[in-house]
């Protein structure tokens, strides 16, 4: 039987706004969209139900609003078995909203306005020290401010912590503070915009992670959404092909590969297959609406894979 791992997110938790249109308007006009769904979301919010339903153990540290979406969040995050010890509610701040709008191709667009996501302070890590000490992987991403990225990279280097980092949404990234950061997950975006550097194809990826690696990070996995994912270390780079999947809605795909690899690896399988396995997982998250919603639970994930990996 496989290890049960303990996961911690470091992360954002948000109210995702979705809105289905042909078109998007032109400055000035008001245009009717076809549908709308409201959904739980959030990047780290979404990468700890990727890795509860993976099977995982999970914690989150976040924080929440004021407002109506707070208390909800947080009812969310228990009904679906994950630890919200720290997760904290803060008054007179909003909590954090992504609207989102999604192309007939599901291609989508999104803003984030971060609210209480951007109160997540270094502070707060220490004041959950005790239980980050107990983990096996820290999960974080970039909704949160940088400074609790880089604290929390150091906390989890100095207690020999495996972290995972998501750049998403891309920002300027000081990678001497990433030091010793195992694994630096970035899409083709988002590595494009940290190193300035065009990633069109797979080779410039390559040349793209090399770029990565050469600033200190040990692991570097640029997702390339249908061309799959490569994974590069010191010693070489591969690329590992996606499953070929009927895609509605590629919102959250991203946060379906980060949880579901956090969890892949946790249980002990070797890194190149917990990278194919979050392929498959985060592919056949792109075949329903939504992002938490649209994620698989390990049993039907289970069913699927044993008919793919067996093809």
């Amino acid at each position: 039987m496989a290890k049960r791992p303990r996961i911690a997110v470091v992360g954002s938790a948000n109210i995702d706004l979705t809105t289905f249109t042909n078109r998007f308007p032109k400055p000035g006009e008001t245009i009717f969209g076809d549908s709308f769904d409201l959904g739980f979301g959030g990047k780290g919010a979404n990468q700890a139900t990727a890795c509860r339903l993976c099977g995982a153990d999970v914690f989150m540290i976040a924080r929440v609003g004021s407002d109506l979406f707070g208390p909800a969040t947080i009812e969310n995050f228990k009904r679906l078995g994950i630890d919200t010890t720290h997760v904290k509610q803060l008054e007179g701040v909003s909590s954090g909203v992504a609207p989102i709008f999604v192309e007939p191709s599901g291609q989508n667009r999104i803003f984030v306005v971060k609210g209480a996501n951007d109160r997540l302070m270094p502070a707060d890590v220490d004041a959950a020290a005790d239980l980050l000490k107990t983990v096996d992987c820290m999960v974080l991403q970039f909704e949160i401010p940088l400074e609790t990225v880089y604290y929390s990279v150091r906390f989890a280097h100095a207690n020999g912590i495996r972290c995972i980092v998501n750049p998403a949404p891309a920002a300027p990234v000081d990678l001497k503070a990433l030091t010793g950061l195992d694994y630096f997950v970035p899409n083709e975006s988002e590595a494009e915009t940290i190193t300035g550097m065009p990633v069109r194809n797979l080779e410039d990826a390559k040349k793209c992670a090399q770029t990565l690696l050469s600033g200190g990070v040990k692991r570097v996995i640029i997702t390339l959404g249908a061309n799959g994912s490569l994974l590069a270390g010191h010693e070489g780079m591969e690329h590992i092909p996606a499953f070929q999947v009927k895609s509605v809605d590629s919102t959250g795909a991203g946060d379906a590969f980060i949880g579901s690899f956090a969890v892949f690896l946790g249980e002990g399988l070797p890194e190149r297959e917990a990278v194919r396995r979050a392929n498959l997982y985060a592919g056949l998250s792109t075949t329903g609406v939504g992002t938490q919603k649209s994620f698989y639970d390990r049993v039907r994930y289970d069913a699927e894979w044993a008919k793919r990996a067996a093809a």
